[in-house]
């Protein structure tokens, strides 16, 4: 799952983006205002996390305006502004969430879950697909009962199509959900998550629709063998 972290404190950015990174998000850190808008507008994320006192444009104006633009990713307003007041007009403005500074990292996780499962409509941290389920909390995989171990970029990838079951995902949209702005990625490096996927799970899991990229069938259209 790809997430946007905008915060201007180095410290604090850092750890923050430390944390999300230990539970398999791929985090894209911003420390602008500015900067956070034109990311939320490009629609490449699946989360934000999000200050209020940045420079250049003030977060909250970040979020009215990426509400105003159509933006519907979900926003964690993360920030020092505490009265009941400044909670109420985050949320107003179109925040899914509002922490108050400081605050704990395993509640921030555990908040950025129950925004996941909201905006999926989903009641638990389970994604199904016929015998395979994995446990988004959890981090892990498993097939017909039996644990699966996949590495980080395998479980990203895999995270990202079966949230998309059906829809077929290109090339460019699966990098970015695993790779994220990172600049030298290696031309063949998706073809070998797929097969490695492919692999450890089952072949038909993942289909390959030649010139854009590939897709997660619904369970009933998949033979799961």
């Amino acid at each position: 799952m790809r997430l946007l972290l905008v915060e201007d404190d180095e410290l604090l950015g850092a750890g923050i983006r430390d944390a999300l990174e230990r539970s398999r998000y791929l985090v894209e850190w911003v420390r602008d205002g500015a900067f956070g808008l034109e990311a939320l507008r490009s629609g490449s994320f699946d989360l934000a996390v999000l200050d209020l006192g940045l420079p250049r444009l003030d977060g909250m104006e970040v979020l009215r305006q990426a509400r105003e633009a159509g933006v519907r990713t979900p926003v964690l307003v993360l920030s020092a502004r505490d009265t009941t007041t400044q909670r109420i007009g985050g949320l107003d403005a179109g925040a899914d969430d509002y922490m108050v500074k400081p605050f704990d990292v395993d509640e921030l996780l555990a908040r950025l879950r129950v925004i996941e499962r909201r905006h999926r409509g989903a009641v638990d941290n389970r994604v199904g697909h016929g015998d395979l389920e994995i446990d988004t909390a959890g981090m892990s995989v498993r097939l017909r009962g039996r644990p699966v171990a996949l590495q980080r970029r395998e479980f990203l990838l895999l995270r990202k199509l079966l949230d998309h079951t059906g829809q077929v995902m290109t090339r460019q949209q699966l990098e970015e959900s695993i790779y994220g702005w990172e600049g030298d990625v290696e031309s063949n490096a998706l073809e070998v998550h797929v097969h490695n996927l492919r692999r450890k799970l089952y072949p038909s899991l993942i289909r390959t629709v030649r010139g854009v990229g590939y897709v997660v069938d619904p369970p009933a259209a998949d033979a799961g063998t």
